[in-house]
C-alpha cells in the first residue's frame, strides 16, 4: 500500500502523523511511504531522518493526497484540504466531526472512508487514541492556566501554588476521565486546591483514593457546578462524550458570576466545547476575555509540545496503521469491532451514530455497510 504523510496545516499544528521509525517498520512490510517535505520539522523530526529510514519525500501536498492509498494525519483537514477528497481514499486522523457539518459534508460526498483516532475502542472499550493527547492536554491545562492567571495574560496575578502565609489558588476540574485525572496530578503538584466534578460517583471514589483524599470531589449537578465555578481561580472542561458534542455544563450565567481575571481552559473544545461562552481559538490566538474571565480554547493544545506529542501519539496509532496498509480496511474492521467503531464515513454513508445526532443525519453501522 501506498501512504501518505502530509504536512498539518491547521494554525500552529506542529506534530506529524508518522514518526521515522514508523516509516522504517512499514517499509520494512513492504509498503510505500510518501511524506511531505518538513512533515516532521517541527516535531524535531526533519527530512533525513526519514529519507534514512525509507521514505519518499515528496514536495507538495497535493501530490501525497493524490498518489496514496492511506493518508495519516493529526489533526482534521481544513476546508484547503477539502480539494484533496476523492472516492477510495482512506484517511485515518483525528476528525472530531460533530462540529464540524461542512468536514462531515465533505467526506461523504467524495465517498471518503474516513476513519476517527477520537473513536476507535480497545477491547475494555476505552479510547486508546484519545488516551495520549488528552494525557498531554490534561497536564498542558493547569500549565497554560496557571500562566494565564499571571497579571500579563489578563488573569488575576495570583501563583496558583500560593506561597507560605498565602492561600493557593482554586482549581475546578469538570470531568474525571484522562485529563480530568492528569490535570488533577499537576494542579496538585503545583501545591493548588483542587475539587473535581463528575457523573460517576464510582470514579470520584476511585480518585478520591488515587489522591489520598487530598482531591475534593464533587457530584455533578448544576447546582454544585455554579458554586464550584463561582468559587473557582482556574476552570478545566475536559468532558468527552465519545463522538458528540460535549454538554455545556458551565452556563454564560454561571461564568458571569466567576471572580474576575479568573481562567478557563476547555480542552473538550474539539468536540464543541462544555462551557457556553468559549468558542475555538488558535495557538496563533488563543485566549479571549468575557465578563473579565479568560478563556483559553485552543483546539489543538498538543501541538505546543510537538516532539512529546508526536511520539506519544504514534506509540498508539501505529498498530493501527500496519493494520490498514496490510489488511485494507474491511479485513480490519470485520476482525476487529473496536476498530470499526473509529469508522465515521465509508463510501458516502455515515457510519457514526453520535455525530449523525449531533448533525441529524441518517446513519447506518460499519457492519451493516460492509456486509
Amino acid at each position: 500500500m501506498i501512504i501518505g504523510v502530509p504536512k498539518e496545516l491547521k494554525d500552529h499544528e506542529s506534530r506529524v502523523g508518522i514518526t521515522p521509525a514508523g516509516v522504517h517498520a512499514l517499509v520494512a512490510a513492504g509498503h510505500k511511504v510518501l511524506v511531505e517535505h518538513q512533515a516532521g520539522e517541527l516535531s524535531a523530526m526533519p527530512d533525513d531522518d526519514y529519507q534514512a529510514a525509507g521514505a519518499e519525500i515528496v514536495g507538495s501536498a497535493y501530490d501525497v493526497w493524490r498518489l496514496a492509498n492511506l493518508v495519516v494525519k493529526v489533526k482534521e483537514p481544513i476546508e484547503r484540504e477539502y480539494k484533496h477528497f476523492r472516492e477510495g481514499l482512506l484517511l485515518f486522523t483525528y476528525l472530531h466531526l460533530a462540529p464540524v457539518p461542512g468536514l462531515t459534508g465533505a467526506l461523504l460526498e467524495k465517498k471518503v472512508t474516513g476513519i476517527a483516532y477520537e473513536t476507535v475502542r480497545d477491547r475494555s472499550g476505552a479510547l486508546p487514541l484519545l488516551t495520549p493527547m488528552s494525557e498531554v492536554a490534561g497536564r498542558m491545562s493547569v500549565q497554560v492556566g496557571a500562566a494565564y492567571l499571571e497579571k500579563e495574560h489578563g488573569g488575576r496575578g495570583l501563583l496558583l501554588g500560593g506561597v507560605p502565609g498565602v492561600p493557593p489558588g482554586h482549581v475546578v476540574i469538570l470531568g474525571g476521565g484522562i485529563v480530568g485525572t492528569n490535570a488533577a496530578k499537576i494542579a496538585l503538584g503545583l501545591g493548588a486546591r483542587v475539587t473535581l466534578v463528575d457523573l460517576n460517583l464510582n470514579r470520584l471514589r476511585e480518585l478520591d483514593d488515587i489522591f489520598n483524599g487530598r482531591l475534593n470531589t464533587m457530584a455533578s449537578n448544576s447546582y454544585n457546578i455554579a458554586r464550584a465555578v463561582c468559587e473557582a481561580d482556574l476552570v478545566i472542561g475536559g468532558v468527552l462524550i465519545p463522538g458528540a458534542s460535549a454538554p455545556k455544563l458551565v452556563t454564560r450565567e454561571m461564568v458571569s458570576k466567576m471572580r474576575k481575571g479568573a481562567v478557563i481552559v476547555d480542552v473538550a473544545i474539539d468536540q464543541g466545547g462544555c462551557i457556553e461562552t468559549a468558542h475555538p481559538t488558535t495557538h496563533s490566538d488563543p485566549s479571549f476575555v468575557l465578563d473579565g474571565v479568560v478563556h483559553y480554547c485552543v483546539t489543538n493544545m498538543p501541538a505546543a509540545v510537538p516532539n512529546t506529542s508526536t511520539l506519544a501519539l504514534t506509540n498508539a496509532t501505529f498498530p493501527y496503521v500496519t493494520k490498514l496498509a496490510s489488511h485494507g480496511v474491511e479485513p480490519a474492521v470485520k476482525e476487529d469491532a473496536g476498530f470499526a467503531a473509529g469508522v465515521n464515513t465509508y463510501n458516502g454513508v455515515l457510519t457514526c451514530e453520535p455525530v449523525a445526532q449531533s448533525q441529524q443525519r441518517p446513519w447506518r453501522p460499519i457492519a451493516e455497510v460492509i456486509a
